[in-house]
């Protein structure tokens, strides 16, 4: 099969740093390649692939030290190039949200659209009953409720390489959360945790502009009054093994319909259990009792936290290795193109050939387009 994976530009593929919606597109792309298709990624020239790149922009545009750029037009430049080549492909999937629909109307048959974000903001729904035609695939059924009515083909969890991360059969005691400092992952919850417990948590996270007041005023004089609170700051996916793997379990607090939580499945593949609040996706992910614990309050979190260290590590690995895989992920993906392929008009028959007089070859160059 031909498909072509189109990604977002704002972080590398797969990112350098904290992302996970190129870092999900980096994974499938891998697996798909593994499993023998043919596979093209539009994607700034930094990413890291197994399938042919088509490089659209010089690099990704959060680590681009340019001080003005503009995160529309190179979207809409790499849509466009997308667009060019589109005969090449059975089938187009975007990540790209709804910002390819004006563009591919007249072929939205071959393309399915995965969405990664929240979905309950003003103004998404009238966009997705304007463009009913586009196939959409979900991150987690509970992602799906503030658009019922939407052209819903599929839920497809996301996975990882089982490669990527270290088992660890053995925590090092101290409790874990790894993400974004902001008000909706509450990591004053894990503090908190903590505190009650007298363990040492460390927190591996990214702070962004829009989170700053909340971290200067909220979370770092937290962090200042509980010696047992060590901030490591944002990771990569090389320190992630031994920061998630030394930890007895991962917390994951928070206090919005997260529609998926990467973290999650990351913890579970060093065989570290969970403990998060039930909230969004949270118990389509987490087995209760064996790959974690779902709450509900603080103090149900605070005796999860306690009992578990009593999980069984390896039986938590060979769940995501089940259940999350990048393996996993890609097969479940190619049931949704097989869908659409089968659902797709068979094509006329060709007419007979007619010659006619030589010509120049169509120019299909990104400047002939762009």
């Amino acid at each position: 099969m031909k498909i072509a994976q189109v990604t977002p530009l704002y972080e590398a593929v797969p990112p350098k740093l904290y992302g996970g919606t190129e870092r999900v597109v980096a994974h499938l792309t891998d697996a798909l390649v593994d499993l023998g298709h043919e596979v093209t990624l539009f994607a700034a020239a930094d990413a890291e692939t197994r399938a042919r790149l088509i490089p659209v922009r010089d690099q990704a545009i959060r680590l681009d030290p340019t001080p003005l750029k503009s995160d529309l037009a190179a979207h809409m430049a790499m849509l466009a190039e997308v667009k060019a080549r589109a005969d090449e492909f059975d089938i187009i999937h975007f990540h790209t949200d709804m910002i390819h629909f004006p563009f591919f109307e007249r072929m939205a048959d071959k393309t399915i659209t995965t969405l990664h974000g929240r979905l309950d903001l003003k103004d998404l729904a009238g966009v997705y009953r304007r463009w009913p035609e586009f196939g959409l695939v979900s991150i987690s059924d509970d992602q799906r409720h503030p658009l019922p009515g939407a052209n819903w083909k599929a839920t497809v969890h996301h996975g990882m390489p089982a490669e990527l991360y270290s088992f660890s059969p053995k925590s090092d005691g101290y409790l874990a959360f790894l993400g974004r400092i902001s008000p909706e992952k509450r990591p004053d919850r894990a503090i908190e945790i903590a505190a009650k417990l007298g363990r040492p948590l460390k927190m591996a996270a990214k702070v962004d502009a829009a989170d700053k007041v909340y971290w200067d005023t909220v979370i770092r004089p937290m962090i200042e009054a509980h010696p047992n609170v060590e901030f490591v700051g944002e990771i990569g996916d090389h320190q992630k093994s031994a920061f998630l793997g030394g930890a007895e379990a991962l917390l994951f607090p928070i206090d919005w319909p997260e529609p998926f939580g990467l973290v999650m499945i990351e913890a579970m593949a060093c065989g570290t259990p969970v403990v998060a609040f039930r909230c969004g996706s949270v118990p389509e992910i987490v087995e209760d009792g064996e790959t974690g614990f779902v709450v509900e309050t603080l103090e149900q979190a605070v005796a999860a936290a306690d009992r578990a260290r009593l999980l069984d590590r390896e039986a938590i690995r060979a769940h995501f290795e089940l259940r999350f895989s990048a393996t996993a992920m890609a097969r479940r993906y190619l049931d949704v193109y097989g869908d659409l392929l089968a659902r797709r008009p068979f094509a006329e028959e060709p007419l007979p050939e007619v010659v006619t007089p030589l010509r120049p070859a169509e120019d299909r160059s990104f400047a002939a387009i762009a």
